[in-house]
């Protein structure tokens, strides 16, 4: 049994009646998020055409965690629909509506609707980061070998 982690959530005016961010299945690990769009509303993505497509909800991410905004694979394999900024992150202190970059590169334009689920949320812990100052790294075995440097 996995742990749960309680987020508080509000709805905007515009999200209210979406469902609830939730796993589609017991072994999912993102969340879907739904677009929070007027109900006549159609937001069309051009091909090569980004849009910033509102969720109508607020979230309070526990200290030491973070949200990530990820694509949702469906999108992305059956119309080249992809977050642009990808992972996005929501940090622990953000408490503005949550919203998703998407950008269209595949060839047709893309019609996103009221309630369209457009991207999944991961819910992660973050480390907690302090540099240290050395005047020198230890050596390893792959070095300064960066891009492709490993092989295909």
């Amino acid at each position: 049994m996995v742990d749960s982690i309680p987020i508080e959530l509000v709805w905007l005016a515009h999200g209210k009646g979406l469902p609830l961010p939730h796993q589609q299945t017991a072994g999912a690990a993102g969340l879907d998020l739904s677009a929070a769009l007027a109900a006549d509303e159609v937001v069309e993505i051009a091909p090569g055409g980004i849009a910033m497509i509102p969720t109508g909800l607020m979230i309070a991410i526990p200290l030491g965690y973070e949200a990530q905004i990820r694509p949702r694979s469906g999108l992305a394999a059956k119309h080249g629909i992809t977050v642009l900024n990808s992972p996005g992150t929501v940090d622990a202190d953000y408490r503005g509506e949550v919203k998703v970059l998407l950008i269209n590169h595949g060839a047709a334009p893309f019609a996103v609707r009221r309630g369209e689920r457009i991207a999944q949320m991961v819910v992660a812990p973050v480390s907690r980061v302090v540099f240290e100052e050395v005047e020198a790294l230890d050596e390893t075995e792959r070095g300064e070998g960066g891009h492709g440097s490993t092989g295909r």
